[in-house]
């Protein structure tokens, strides 16, 4: 929800010491983190110490449906055993061929995401030097953090008349008194569009008196 990485070093690290599975979802972190776009794992350089990857492809592969990877037992189990497959529809065509060629753009056009990353970096430091609260985020899923619900709410309406669409996050999705405002960046977000965000925010967080 504010864009944070999960600890996995840590979490691994207690998985062999109490001999657990790991199993990290990854649905947003698919074609973002990692060398390759290929997950937290990679990102940590820990491919080999989880035990199952599960991801979606209806975040950067704009598709619909998912995936899990883990050993031949364990996705022979999954598939006889999980509800959510057996009682499922097979992905329709149209939807495989989206993802695939997703999948073949994540792999072949690095590009993309050092774009995305970069846009990331200039909306981090935009905002920080605004003074706004981006908490612990540290990828392109970035919160403001606002406060209290109703100021939340009256700040995002305020973007939207000024043209900038983003998410307001209440309780329970978020702590009492945490609410916030979640935006999210695509490599395809031009110079333009990065500097209309940052020039409304700022705007609209002077005139709330956020800052």
């Amino acid at each position: 929800m504010e864009g944070d990485i999960a600890p996995l070093p840590d979490i691994c690290r207690l998985a062999k010491k109490y001999g657990c599975a790991v199993m990290v979802d990854d649905a947003h972190s698919i074609g973002v983190l990692g060398k390759w776009g290929n997950g937290t794992a990679s990102h940590f350089d820990m491919v080999d110490d989880v035990d199952l990857i599960m991801g979606t492809f209806s975040k950067a592969f704009a598709s619909l449906g998912g995936f899990v990877v883990a050993d031949k037992d364990v996705i022979t189990f999954i598939k006889h055993r999980a509800r959510s497959l057996i009682f499922s529809a097979s992905m329709v065509p149209a939807s495989v061929a989206s993802a695939l060629k997703a999948l073949e753009i994540i792999k072949t056009e690095p590009e993309r995401r050092q774009r995305l990353w970069d846009i990331t970096e200039r909306m981090l430091k935009g905002f920080a030097d605004m003074g706004l609260d981006t908490g612990e985020s540290n990828t392109p899923v970035i919160p403001v953090i606002i406060g209290e619900d109703e100021k939340c709410f009256i700040f995002w309406k305020m973007l939207m008349a000024n043209g900038v669409f983003a998410n307001p996050v209440r309780t329970p999705a978020t702590p009492p008194g945490r609410a916030l405002i979640r935006t999210s960046y695509m490599s395809t977000h031009t110079d333009e569009d990065i500097d209309t965000v940052l020039k409304v925010f700022k705007s609209c967080a002077q005139e709330s008196g956020l800052i």
